[in-house]
């Protein structure tokens, strides 16, 4: 004979799928920080924005100092990044003052002479 009990099944609501616990309040970030900010908790204490993250073990990635590409190359003579052929072309034809603004962007410190 089978049980009652395990012909039904529970009745599910899909109106409302997801529910927060009852004893769980939901605060949003900007409710956090000022909560955070009020309480002046000690230096030494941990708050949800003095957090920080590990430094990347991935080197960083270089772009081009003229189209914002992934620059693969870079030209000896003016230290310039540049992504393909047609960037290196167009960089031979640029003045000294315009290559010294696109590093001095970069914050490249060497001056090109």
């Amino acid at each position: 004979m089978m049980d009652t009990n395990s012909l039904h099944k529970p009745k599910r609501s899909f109106k409302r799928p997801f529910a927060f616990p009852r004893n769980c309040v939901y605060r949003p970030l900007r409710q956090i920080h000022n909560m955070e900010r009020n309480q002046k908790p000690p230096a030494d204490q941990p708050t949800y924005f003095t957090l920080n993250a590990p430094p990347s073990l991935l080197p960083a990635k270089k772009y081009s100092d003229i189209s914002g590409l992934p620059a693969p190359y870079v030209d000896p003579h003016s230290k310039l990044r540049y992504a393909n052929a047609e960037e290196y072309a167009s960089m031979q034809h640029l003045p000294s003052d315009i290559i010294n603004g696109y590093l001095t962007l970069r914050g490249y410190t060497s001056a090109v002479g």
